[in-house]
């Protein structure tokens, strides 16, 4: 018996324990399964193995969870090598759309790369193959359904995520799509939008939670905050100071709130000062307490 009780037995991945009436003298601990996010993230999405392979990843995941196929990511780069411009991939480090349609074809499915528009994304009844391009990287995703003028992607670096129909069309390479067709037999599912694929927050609620969270973010569009960075060219030398009277009292409003200014250094190249790039505030709080040094081209 007592042998019995002094095995533990291993925890599954996932496993969570929580507290049952915590305010009671019978409290306990409940044993539940919670399956980790990351698993959600890249549920029928085949995660791309090396930096470079986004174009083979993405089209496993296309082969596999759309097709029914059974491949491995690194069997459709073998593929790709093999029925490929070979020498083209090994130059450029990547796969093309060439090269995808080249060896779907040799797999017997038709398909074929596409030039769209918006209008066609919100009509598309197909999963498809899109590249983008992303803070200056060129990669590919599977486009899974648009929904709601939201694009839902399956990303071999980042699981299933969703763009809004504006953000994508910004991020899209070419406005080119890549359609794989069954050929004859049922898709499967694999890519079909789950109700827990449709959540997401809004960009305005995460910029409304930044704001409360950190004040000083906050640009408040009125005649106690002026920006005219965009609009000047000249170098800026300048600090947000409290105002002091001539005997270097802080000097206060009508409301007995101290009253904050820009100290403007002179230029040594003889620009008049008051060209110089500010931002400024009357008010205590939100305040930009920082120099501004900008020129534009």
């Amino acid at each position: 018996m007592v042998h019995e009780l002094a095995i533990v037995n291993d925890r599954q991945q996932g496993d969570t324990f929580y507290r049952v009436a915590v305010n009671e003298p019978f409290q306990q601990d409940q044993l539940v399964n919670v399956e980790p996010l990351n698993v959600q993230k890249f549920r029928n999405v085949v995660r791309q193995a090396y930096d470079y392979s986004c174009g083979s990843a993405a089209l496993t995941t296309l082969l596999d969870f759309y097709l029914g196929r059974n491949f491995q990511e690194r069997q459709v780069m073998e593929g790709l090598l093999r029925f490929g411009e070979t020498e083209r991939i090994v130059e450029r480090r990547g796969f093309s759309l060439l090269d995808m349609k080249r060896l779907v074809t040799a797999l017997g499915h038709p398909s074929g790369g596409f030039k769209a528009e918006a209008k066609d994304l919100l009509e598309l009844d197909h999963p498809a193959i899109a590249p983008i391009e992303y803070a200056g990287f060129k990669h590919f995703v599977v486009i899974r359904s648009v929904y709601d003028n939201r694009v839902y992607v399956a990303d071999p670096a980042l699981g299933n995520i969703s763009f809004t129909l504006s953000r994508f069309l910004e991020v899209w390479d070419n406005n080119v799509l890549f359609i794989v067709f069954p050929n004859g037999h049922r898709p499967a599912s694999g890519l079909e939008l789950r109700e827990e694929d449709m959540r997401y927050v809004s960009d305005y609620l995460i910029a409304e939670n930044t704001f409360k969270e950190f004040p000083l973010m906050t640009m408040k569009y009125e005649d106690a905050i002026t920006n005219k960075i965009a609009s000047l060219s000249n170098n800026a030398r300048s600090s947000f100071q409290l105002k002091l009277d001539e005997n270097g009292l802080a000097v206060k409003n009508d409301d007995d709130q101290y009253v904050y200014e820009i100290v403007i250094e002179d230029a040594s190249d003889g620009v008049d000062a008051s060209e110089f790039n500010v931002r400024y505030t009357t008010e205590i709080e939100p305040a930009y307490e920082k120099e501004l040094r900008f020129r534009r081209k």
